[in-house]
């Protein structure tokens, strides 16, 4: 009698914990796209004080990359996808170590923010393609 009462009524299941549509990794390439534009203007500015806010939300933006990735990891992306694109793991990480203090949070060097925009755009290819299926 206690297991039929406490037993489910209703079994469902879903592949990701809320709808699809909240996950996009045009999150992170948007903060990215801030921070090679912040590059370029502290790189283009004399002025002390404009360079280390410039530097300052450029860290800030850094930091916003790594977390719209991390979300996409763990919570978008599942076992299926990474048995499907093994290669994902490495990108993430990549990207995440790009936008990391050995990367645009740690540097004024434009090309570090390219090489991130051209990980966060290998993402993004995978990611859309687990939308299809």
């Amino acid at each position: 009698m206690f297991s039929r009462l406490f037993a489910p009524t209703l079994e469902v299941s879903a592949h990701c914990d809320l709808p699809c549509g909240v996950y996009d990794p045009a999150q992170a390439r948007i903060e990215a796209e801030s921070v090679k534009a912040i590059v370029q203007k502290a790189l283009d500015s004399d002025d002390p004080d404009f360079r280390t806010r410039a530097i300052l939300i450029k860290e800030q933006r850094s930091e916003l990359v790594k977390h719209h990735l991390w979300v996409l990891w763990t919570d978008y992306f599942k076992p299926p996808h990474f048995e499907k694109y093994p290669e994902l793991h490495t990108l993430v990480n990549e990207a995440t170590k790009l936008a990391g203090a050995t990367g645009t949070k740690g540097t004024l060097d434009v090309a570090k923010a390219d090489e991130l925009l051209a990980k966060i755009d290998e993402i993004a290819k995978i990611f859309w393609e687990t939308k299809q299926a």
